[in-house]
């Protein structure tokens, strides 16, 4: 779908500008040719991440719905969660996160920290 189709849809700007490519000179001389990588870490929300991207839609789309709530679902230290619950507490809508563990771990780091720390500070 060319980018100018996108306008068809509602949608909230949480990023502000685009993100910045970064050169890989190591990386570059390594293979053989220019890498770069798009640093999506730098956005404003969260601590970052590319999950803001789908974010602006899918919560444009819901508010234009009537939504007061976000439902979404992600494993313990999920960047998607993270950033639902930080969008939701940004506009003032309730959040809540169905949290899986799917490697079955007990370990507390794993459980307690992280991203499940973050997200239970939102």
């Amino acid at each position: 779908m060319p980018l100018h189709h996108l306008t068809r849809f509602p949608r909230l700007e949480f990023i502000g500008a685009p993100t910045p490519l970064e050169y890989l000179p190591r990386l570059s001389d390594y293979l053989g040719r220019e890498i770069y990588i798009k640093r999506d870490d730098v956005t404003p929300i969260a601590m970052g991440g590319n999950k803001l991207r789908k974010l602006e839609f899918l919560v444009a789309d819901a508010l234009r719905e009537g939504a007061d709530t976000l439902i979404t679902a992600g494993a313990i230290q999920s960047n998607h969660v993270r950033q639902t619950a930080a969008v939701a507490a940004k506009l003032g809508l309730h959040c809540v996160a169905l949290l899986e563990n799917p490697i079955g771990t007990t370990a507390e780091n794993y459980l307690t920290n992280g991203n499940r720390l973050f997200t239970g500070f939102i």
